[in-house]
């Protein structure tokens, strides 16, 4: 159902893809927007053992194309350096494709949010966490995409320079 990378020499790992998705703050999801147009949004979220979390608004553009079709991509880029004098970009980036699920479990939604304010502030007190959670609990909606596919892919260069350590 999902194409093979054309490049196969520059194909990350699972487990690189993995990684990545650990070491990024931030990725872009990618739904079926309107009249047909692809909607494409930078959000922080959260992953775990296949499941990528966010939160948004009760309302808007992403949680109706959602809502409309669960199928979306979310690509977390790792690494993106500009090298002029090559014209090229040494880059690493991972795209996760999944099914994405607006939770409706009082539970799983707290769950979720959880692990986004872990992520993002670990080091916040459990009382202050859980009185913002409280606070923001009403206002938002959060999404559970589950993967079904992921790939990632980086420059040769990077490729050739890893090897070249080994």
């Amino acid at each position: 159902m999902f194409r093979d990378m054309r490049r196969k020499d520059q194909v990350l790992s699972r487990e690189e893809c993995l990684a990545v998705l650990d070491r990024g703050t931030s990725g872009v999801l990618a739904v079926h927007g309107d009249d047909g147009y692809p909607y494409a949004v930078p959000l922080s979220y959260a992953y775990e053992d296949g499941k990528l979390w966010f939160h948004c608004a009760r309302t808007g553009h992403k949680l109706d194309a959602i809502l409309r079709d669960p199928k979306v991509t979310f690509c977390v880029v790792d690494r993106d350096q500009v090298v002029p004098l090559e014209y090229t970009t040494y880059f690493r980036s991972v795209i996760l494709f999944g099914k994405a699920r607006v939770l409706e479990d009082p539970a799983e939604i707290r769950t979720a949010l959880e692990k986004l304010a872990l992520r993002y502030a670990p080091e916040d007190s459990e009382a202050h966490r859980e009185a913002i959670l409280e606070k923001e609990l009403p206002a938002v909606v959060v999404i559970e995409v589950t993967m079904e596919h992921l790939s990632g892919k980086e420059a040769i260069e990077l490729v050739r320079s890893r090897h070249a350590l080994e």
